[in-house]
Formats: C-alpha cells, structure tokens, sequence
C-alpha cells in the first residue's frame, strides 16, 4: 500500500480581525502602561496591542490522509476554509495549530497569472511565470510549443501581454500551470477559465494529471468537475470537515443542502388567478436521504403534486428533463385527460434514468387546451449521486452514464479458419 503523501493532524488556522494594529514605540508603551496598568496588561494578554482585537479561526481541527496517487476533491461554500487548507499545505501561510506532513515536491495553481506582467510578452511571461512554478529553464524549453499549442496564442507569443485579451491571458496562465509537473498538486478552482470549450479542454487535462498518478487535491464548485475527477472528497464548511468519504456520496449530500434547503418540503406560493398549480415534487423510489436527490441506478417513481382549483375537463400535460446547459435530454406528453378540483399526483414510472451524475432540471407544463395553465421548473434540482461509469475525461463521457462489461478472449481456431476461407 502506498504512504501518505499528505498527512494533516488538528490542522487549525486563526485570523486577527477588527481593529489594525498600530506600531507602538518603546514611550507609547510605557506610557500606555502607567496611565492604564490593568487595560495594558489585557492587551498585552490578548493581543499585545491597546484595544485589543478579535480572531476567526477560518480552519478548525483539520485531520486528513491522502496517499500518493489518490485525487481529492474540496467542497463547500465560500468561506468554508478550503483555499486557508490549500495555502497551509503550499506553505503560503503557517497553521496556527496542528501539523501538516508533505511528502513530495508540491506545485500550487492557487491562483492562475500570479506573477504574470502586463508589459512582457506572451513568451517572456511563460518563462517567468514557469520560473515562479518552479520549472527549470530546460523543462520550459522542453514544453515550450506544447504549452504554446494549448494555449491558442501562437500568432501572439512575441506581443506584450497588455494587448492579450483577458481570455488569452487565462488560457496561457494555465497552460503552463497545468504543464508544471509535481508529485503533490494543489488546484484552486483554476478551471473556471476561458470559453466552455477551453474548459473542457483544461478539463481533460487535469484528467489526465490525475491519471498519471500524481498526488491532487483539487477544490472546485463544479460539482460535475469533482465527479470527473477526484475519488474522494472532503465537505468544508465553517472551517471544518463536516463529511469525507467516497465522491457520490459526498457531493450528493452537498448538493442536497446547498439546493433543496427547506425548500424539498416547500409547496409554491397559493396563485389565487390560476387554475391549477404545481405544488411540489419528489422521488418516492429509491428512497434517498433528500427526495430529490437519486443516488441508486434502476427503476424509479416520481411524484408530481397539482392543485386544481377548478375542473379541467381537456387537460393536456408534459414534463421534460434538462441539464445544466439547458439541454433537452427526455420528454413526454399526454393528452386529453380529465382533472377533477382537488390535489391531484402524477406519477412517474420509469425503468432507469442513466444520465451522468450532476443537477438536473425537471420542467412540467398543464394545459386547458389552447390555455396554458401553468407551466414550472421544478424546485429543488434532481440531484443524480450515481457512481459514473462512464469516461474519465468528460469530453468523451457524454449524457448518459451506462454501465458496461467488457472482456477480451482469442478467437477459437476454426473460426479463423473459416474466416480465412
């Protein structure tokens, strides 16, 4: 079993906040402490400083082990202590408490163009800008097109980087950051650059980071990008671990809080003017720990609730399911129905539903004929916590998320005949 490239134990970190500290000469000091012997002997005994300031401990009993190869994902909101975590492993700053092992040479991408100047050239910037990362003349030679390549700047590598749009600035700042070759890589949300495209393209780059064995931990609010590519994540949230544990399971409880709230037993707001209304919906099977939230493959049933305040004597329904781009993935629609007043279920059954873990949006429309009586983008989200399946690198992984059992034999000897004949 491999060791520990990462080992945290009671990782704290505190912050002085309030009041800035003003530097006092050796006569402000002694003269403080004659006029107000016992304020002096406060501040001294909290912060060293007249007034006194207050801390905010941005981490909190931290303890964690990562092993060489493994890919950490860092979840939670802003504020949550995941950057403070990744500037006490680079050594950017020190732990107010506890201890942090690193075993390995370490790159940081904390944030992408540090060190970046405006008046040098696209070329003379790469080579800073590797030099700050650690890289070595020769490695930057070795890499230079590559990182060039990925870029997209070619025609603009000899032009000072002030004439560089921003989207070219970011696109060769990653380029080399993601070309610096560590055994430890630490990433802070750096693939939220560039177009959709070149996200994709730094995507599958980190992909391919991850599955050179190198040590990751990589924070993002992509939850997708974290399923992509890391085996197990850590939930921050007010400065301490609130769960870690395997990627499905984490990030869909994370999901789950962040987007249902009290919100997954909230019904809409009474609309005296309509007709009928969506009130609410949920996943009656598979039962999971949020009923928007489907964490097991295989059949399923949905819920839809709507109160019609009047009868619909030719009502007509859809319902269709969208990703987070906004894509149509399924649709269906019935026609013809009668809707008695009252509060009404539809319900939903379907024999899997294999799309690729992430947020999903179900939107439901009703219809007096011609009329459209009310039409609702579900709330919460659906929130799919299945294992994915499917390619590691997300360009290629496409909507669904299959499961597939492949297998390699010889071919038997008079099959090969009869195929030569």
């Amino acid at each position: 079993m491999s060791q520990a490239a990462i080992h945290t134990d009671s990782l704290g970190k505190r912050y002085r906040i309030g009041q800035r500290a003003r530097y006092l000469t050796l006569r402000d000091r002694l003269t403080y402490a004659a006029k107000a012997p016992l304020r002096w002997v406060h501040a001294n005994g909290s912060n060293g400083s007249p007034g006194g300031t207050r801390h905010i401990w941005a981490l909190r009993n931290v303890s964690f082990d990562l092993r060489e190869g493994e890919v950490l994902g860092l979840i939670g909101r802003n504020g949550a202590g995941k950057s403070t975590l990744l500037k006490i492993l680079s050594r950017v700053t020190q732990p107010t408490e506890g201890t942090a092992e690193i075993r390995g040479r370490v790159g940081s991408l904390l944030e992408v163009g540090t060190g970046f100047h405006p008046e040098l050239t696209g070329r003379e910037n790469t080579y800073l800008n590797g030099a700050i990362l650690g890289m070595g003349k020769r490695e930057i030679d070795r890499k230079f097109e590559e990182i060039v390549a990925f870029a997209e700047v070619a025609d603009f590598i000899d032009t000072p980087l002030k004439h560089y749009s921003s989207g070219m600035q970011m696109r060769l700042a990653f380029a080399v950051a993601a070309h610096f070759e560590p055994q430890i890589l630490l990433v802070d949300e750096v693939l939220a650059v560039g177009d959709l495209a070149f996200q994709k393209k730094c995507l599958g780059k980190m992909g391919e980071v991850a599955h050179a064995g190198r040590t990751i931990v990589f924070v993002s609010h992509q939850m997708n990008q974290i399923r992509r590519l890391c085996e197990k994540v850590i939930w921050m949230d007010g400065g301490t671990i609130r769960q870690a544990g395997q990627t499905a399971e984490v990030v869909g409880a994370y999901e789950s809080a962040i987007l249902s709230g009290e919100a997954s037993n909230r019904v809409r707001r009474d609309s005296p003017q309509a007709k009928a209304q969506f009130l609410r919906w949920e996943i009656v099977e598979p039962r999971a720990a949020q009923p928007n939230v489907l964490d097991k493959p295989g059949p399923l049933v949905l819920r839809f609730l709507v109160d019609a305040k009047s009868p619909i004597r030719r009502a007509h329904h859809g319902i269709g399911l969208y990703d987070a781009d906004r894509r149509l993935l399924w649709g269906t629609a019935l026609k013809q129905f009668h809707l008695d007043a009252g509060v009404h279920q539809f319900v939903y059954h379907l024999p899997d539903l294999p799309v690729k873990p992430g947020a999903y949006c179900w939107r439901v429309t009703l219809w007096d004929e011609e009329d459209l009586v009310d039409s609702w983008e579900c709330v919460p989200d659906l929130l799919v916590a299945t294992k994915p399946v499917t390619h590691w690198l997300d360009e290629w992984a496409g909507i669904l998320n299959i499961p597939s059992r492949f297998e390699v034999s010889p071919l038997e000897p008079e099959h090969v005949e009869q195929k030569q004949g």
